[in-house]
This record gives structure tokens, C-alpha cells and sequence, in this order.
């Protein structure tokens, strides 16, 4: 009993963790290369550009097309 509760508890933390991921669009201040990342940006390398955050990586990954311009 006590380890079918645990497992619940696990999953539960595991989807609750993977539900609320934001994902950011950042650029490489150097080289202007962009790439999608699940944490914000702490780094002075890398900047973020977009809006702040998309739901999915799969909204930022259509979005990185727009928002950031390599040169």
C-alpha cells in the first residue's frame, strides 16, 4: 500500500513539474544564433527575445522563425 501512494506521489510531482514548463527563445549575444531553452535565461551570453514565455516548445519552436533574426 505504502509504495503504490509513493509511486502515485511520484507521477503526480513528475506531471505537475512537466505541466507547468515555460520555454523561452534565447540568442547568443555573439554569435546571434537562437535556440529554445526550458529555463529563462540567467546568463549575459545568451538574451532572450519574444514574448516571455510559450506554453509548449512546440509554440516557441514555430515562433523562433519570427522573433529572432540571425545574422
Amino acid at each position: 500500500m505504502f509504495k503504490k501512494s509513493a509511486l502515485a506521489l511520484l507521477a503526480l510531482g513528475l506531471l505537475m513539474t512537466t505541466a507547468s514548463a515555460d520555454y523561452y527563445i534565447v540568442q547568443e549575444k555573439a554569435t546571434k544564433k537562437c535556440k529554445v531553452v526550458e529555463t529563462k535565461p540567467t546568463e549575459t551570453t545568451w538574451i532572450q527575445v519574444g514574448p516571455a514565455s510559450f506554453k509548449t516548445q512546440s509554440d516557441a519552436d514555430k515562433q523562433i522563425k519570427t522573433v529572432c533574426v540571425e545574422k
